[in-house]
Parts: structure tokens; sequence; C-alpha cells
């Protein structure tokens, strides 16, 4: 679908009856397919960034999902050292709680700004 997304194919839902067998069981061990199926779709979703945002017809909302994760990022880092200076000194300097919290809203906006972009890009495809 992913695929299809990127060459701008129109897809529909096709509603079927499952058939099982009695007494069958499944195979897949979720614990096994979980971590490849992940993969699998964040390996896909940086390819479709790629290959749709910037090769083929670039769009800004590139830039919204970067600054997204660098916000994202600097979220963690800010939030580690928040809580490393709480355990360390038993107070929290207000300047570093600002910088915690800028980054998260900012993390935040961007990346459910380029979310909306990327949907408003593919709505044609309904």
């Amino acid at each position: 679908m992913v695929r299809l997304n990127v060459y701008t194919f129109k897809i529909a839902d096709i509603p079927t009856e499952p058939v099982y067998n009695v007494g069958e069981k499944s195979g897949i061990k979720i614990r096994k397919v979980i971590f490849s199926i992940g993969w699998l779709l964040t390996k896909m979703f940086f390819w479709r960034m790629k290959e749709k945002y910037v090769i083929r017809d670039f769009h800004p909302l590139i830039f919204f999902y970067a600054f997204g994760s660098f916000f994202g990022l600097s979220t963690i880092v800010l939030f580690l050292r928040v809580f490393y200076i709480w355990w360390a000194i038993g107070k929290i300097p207000s300047i570093n709680a600002l910088a915690a919290f800028f980054s998260f809203m900012s993390a935040s906006l961007f990346t459910l700004f380029g979310m909306w972009f990327d949907m408003e890009n593919n709505r044609n495809l309904k």
C-alpha cells in the first residue's frame, strides 16, 4: 500500500469473509512479527517521504517531519537533563523545565502539521 501511495494509485476495501478450518491455529509468532513489521513500516515511511516528497515532487512537509524529529530527540535529551538535575540537586531550575516543554510542544506541533499536510496531499486518493 505504501508503494501504491507513492505511485498515486487508488485502492478500495473489498469486504471478504475469512474461511478457517475447524481447529486451525495460526503459525504467526507475535514477538517475532511485531518487530519485523514495525521495522518494515518505519523503513517504508522514510522511503515514501524520500521518494514521494523529495525526488518525485518536492513538498515542504519534509521540513515539518524533520523539525519534528529534531525537536523530539531534543525533548528526550532535555528531559533526561531535567531529571538528572532534579536527582542531583533536588530541585528543577525553571529555565530547564521551560526548554524541555518548549521542545516537546515544538516536536508535537511540527509532527502534527507534517501529518496534516501529508493527509491533505493524499486527499485525492480516496
